[in-house]
């Protein structure tokens, strides 16, 4: 086992758990973490896309309540709907972006 990768594997988690829930881009905060620590294996990409789906469900976990809630409501209740809604067209600039985009990405 490679005891500096796994440090660097660790340090770039501490990164993205201590930036998730703050007013920052995460994201960020781990590409620049990323170089600093010299972190250029060939699975970089890979390993970023995992911890942040870390991150996502970690999210996800925490708001799991408000999630069942408009799950469950979407045919009953008008404010669940509305936040579906929402949701769906507060994606659709980053799909049309990452669409336009995906070759330079």
């Amino acid at each position: 086992m490679d005891w500096i990768l796994t440090l660097k594997a660790l340090i770039l988690g501490v990164v993205e758990g201590l930036t998730e829930f703050l007013p920052v881009s995460s994201t960020g905060h781990l590409i620049v973490a990323g170089s600093v620590l010299n972190f250029d294996v060939p699975q970089e990409k890979t390993f970023d896309v995992v911890i942040q789906l870390g991150a996502i469900l970690a999210v996800c976990w925490d708001f799991r309540q408000r999630i069942i809630n408009v799950v469950s409501g979407l045919g009953t209740r008008p404010e669940a709907r509305r936040f579906t809604l929402s949701v769906i067209i507060a994606t659709i600039p980053a799909i049309v972006l990452g669409l336009l985009f995906e070759k330079s990405i």
